[in-house]
């Protein structure tokens, strides 16, 4: 405090407090007001002292904003103590000709460079890894064009301001300024890619639009931080440099929130579009995600309005610096991780082949890697925040990240087990069938799945339960919460749910054989006795039906007393044709072998007979037809189609060749030598017509 008060052109505040543990402090803000205020005894939290701080901070900032008129005089009075240009060319114009110099060799950089790096900023392919290696080559060009230009700017800045004055500190400003835009831009340029969408890795809608305010914002922000910079070295006093730093973050706040907000719908688009189909929790976190940089831009702002008012001012603005930069590179770095994983897996499982087991791979792995980055990401914040907000040591911290860490590795690990078990899981779960009603004429698919696929969608259930009730138990144990109470409570609980609820118990028991013995599987044609129809989920419990009429039928499985699978191995179908009595019997067994022997080579049809169509012999002879019956064995699936199929090529072959088939039609036949038949045919014949008006005989 002594030092302080005894700086020559600087205005100090002294706060005399007692703060429980370590007596009266003395506060000596450098930005603060030229006044004394001794405070009382009061017990006030950090949340009232952070709101009197931003309070205090905007009126000491608003009194401040006339005095940024002082600059421009203040300005002046230091440029004409400068060494630098006191002969030859001035400070001025040597900073002019730096600064174009930096340009023009770092356009001729980039005119030079263009041929070469042309064929490398064209991707290989739309996929995400070629896109993201064409980026990187044209981030290449631009990192390489900063650094050229600055390094330009530094020698000639050395050869041409050797003196320690101001020239020498603007024009390192400037550059250093120039520097951060544009890193800025090349940023902008590697993720939105203007200009060039085939290489875009960030599918942002309205990207030339969003690259458009980025790069105002990168150049109005170099101008301010300079401006900042300068100002703060030719003020005479704290006002003028607060009322500057007051009117550009108002400034660059409305810029921000305006930003964001015409950001909201797009960055929506953005975060939904990496799932095919999003969960409520990443519709949620795309609804909330633009409001959230918006309320994070206004705290951080206060947080820069109280710094001036605060002793440690200096660390509250600089962790509110380094939350903003974290907030916007780790989700991006997230999303980019991701997406390049999921590139490489795809890749991996085009050239290896997709299994389950690959694809469930893939997935933890992916989540790992983004976990990981979130968790590096929450523990650097929480560093930077935890001493300032809850007042912990560097040891305090330690002692409790160690705590924290336990916890944390334990929960990811539970975490990374579940999206592995559940992307394991979905790779063998058989496809669920569209709602809608089927077409009678189409052939199903030939796979049924397998009994590991019927199996496994009950099982998922079961183990991720268990999955999360065990992580849970685990992560509440290192918390210190006693678990042997809840294990106790758990048994009890599940004791008197097994007594209650018998018929529960009876249709799991059940369903756990039926799925034992392999009885059914998803997309099976069973028969219970009173219902039937496609099995289209079964779960621990239950199983559904769909009938082909389209009600679905729920069961118990309790309930079912027998069962009859019509979907296994092999169907044999037999059906009768009934053929006139001056049929050819051998021409048409013949015609229906020709037939069968069609069918067989079809490439339609003939992959799913198991045996030929043919003709078993004459079933039943009848007053007015000879009933031939017909027979193959077909897979159970498209036994009905095949039916259908064979029905028709036997009704064209059997008309080709002449075979005639039964009529219903009664036909009468006279006898040789008029007989009494024939006579009495003839008499009837011989009646005359009956009148319309004569009544009709009994």
């Amino acid at each position: 405090m002594v030092e302080a008060l005894a700086g020559s052109g600087r205005q100090v505040e002294i706060r005399i407090a007692a703060p429980a543990a370590t007596g009266t402090q003395a506060q000596a803000p450098a930005a603060a007001a030229p006044r004394a205020v001794v405070a009382e005894d009061t017990v006030t939290t950090q949340l009232d002292a952070f709101v009197d701080h931003v309070v205090e901070g905007l009126d000491y900032g608003g009194s401040a904003i006339p005095h940024i008129a002082e600059l421009g005089p203040a300005w002046e009075r230091a440029w004409r103590d400068n060494r630098n240009g006191a002969s030859g060319l001035s400070a001025g114009g040597r900073i002019g000709v730096i600064l174009l110099l930096a340009l023009a060799v770092a356009g001729a950089f980039r005119l030079a460079s263009a041929g070469w790096f042309a064929p490398k900023l064209r991707p290989a392919g739309p996929a995400f890894t070629p896109r993201l290696v064409a980026a990187a080559w044209g981030l290449l060009q631009d990192l390489a064009t900063i650094l050229l230009a600055l390094a330009v700017a530094r020698f000639t800045r050395n050869s041409w301001l050797p003196e320690p004055d101001l020239a020498l500190a603007t024009v390192t400003t400037m550059a250093n300024g120039a520097v951060i835009g544009a890193l800025y831009i090349a940023v902008g340029r590697f993720l939105l890619s203007p200009g060039a969408p085939e290489r875009r890795i960030m599918p942002l809608p309205r990207a030339e639009r969003h690259f458009g305010l980025l790069v105002v914002y990168a150049v109005v922000t170099p101008i301010i931080i300079v401006g900042l910079l300068l100002a703060g070295r030719v003020s005479t006093g704290p006002l003028p440099l607060a009322g500057l730093l007051t009117l550009s973050g108002a400034v660059a706040l409305v810029f921000k929130l305006w930003w964001f907000y015409d950001l909201r719908r797009d960055l929506a688009v953005l975060i939904l579009s990496g799932s095919a189909q999003p969960g409520p929790w990443r519709r949620l976190i795309a609804l909330a995600a633009p409001w959230f940089y918006m309320a994070t831009a206004i705290a951080l702002w206060a947080i820069g309005r109280a710094a001036a008012m605060m002793t440690n001012g200096g660390r509250w603005a600089e962790a509110a610096a380094l939350t903003q930069t974290a907030i916007v590179i780790i989700p991006i770095l997230a999303v980019g991780i991701g997406s390049w994983l999921d590139c490489r897996a795809a890749r991996r499982e085009v050239e290896a082949g997709a299994t389950p087991l690959t694809h469930a791979t893939s997935a933890a792995l992916r989540a790992g890697a983004v976990g990981v980055l979130w968790a590096a990401g929450f523990f650097v914040l929480a560093r930077l925040w935890a001493g300032l907000l809850l007042g912990m040591s560097t040891g305090q911290f330690t002692a409790f990240s160690r705590q924290a860490a336990g916890v944390a590795i334990f929960a990811f690990a539970g975490w990374v087990a579940l999206v592995f078990l559940r992307a394991f899981f979905d790779g063998y779960a058989p496809r669920r069938r569209a709602t809608g009603p089927g077409d009678e004429d189409e052939a199903p698919g030939d796979g049924v799945p397998s009994r590991l696929a019927t199996v496994l969608p009950v099982l998922r259930g079961v183990v991720l339960g268990a999955v999360v009730g065990l992580t849970i138990l685990i992560v509440l144990s290192r918390l210190g919460v006693d678990i042997g109470p809840l294990l106790a409570g758990f048994g009890i609980l599940g004791l008197a749910i097994s007594f209650g609820s018998q018929a529960l118990v009876r249709d799991i028991v059940s369903g756990v054989f039926f799925m034992l013995e392999d009885a059914f599987r998803v997309g099976e044609y069973v028969d219970t006795g009173r219902l039937k129809g496609t099995v289209e989920k079964i779960s621990l419990r239950s199983m559904q039906l769909r009938h082909q009429s389209g009600q679905i039928h729920t069961i118990p499985f309790g309930q079912i007393q027998q069962l009859t699978n019509a979907s296994r191995d092999w169907a044999t179908i037999k059906f009768n044709v009934r053929l006139d009595h001056s049929a050819d019997i051998e021409q048409a067994r013949k015609t229906i072998k020709k037939v069968g022997l069609a069918l067989l080579e079809d490439p339609e049809f003939g992959p799913h007979f198991i045996s030929q169509l043919k003709m078993q012999g004459v079933a039943d002879i009848t007053d007015s037809a000879v009933v031939i019956r017909l027979k193959f064995t077909g897979k159970p699936a498209q036994a009905s189609m095949l039916q259908r199929e064979a029905l028709k090529r036997v009704y064209r072959a059997l008309n080709e060749a002449h075979v005639p088939f039964a009529s219903n039609a009664v036909t009468v036949r006279g006898g040789e030598g008029g007989s009494a038949s024939s006579g009495a045919a003839a008499a009837i014949t011989a009646l005359p017509p009956p009148s319309p008006l004569a009544p009709a005989a009994g």
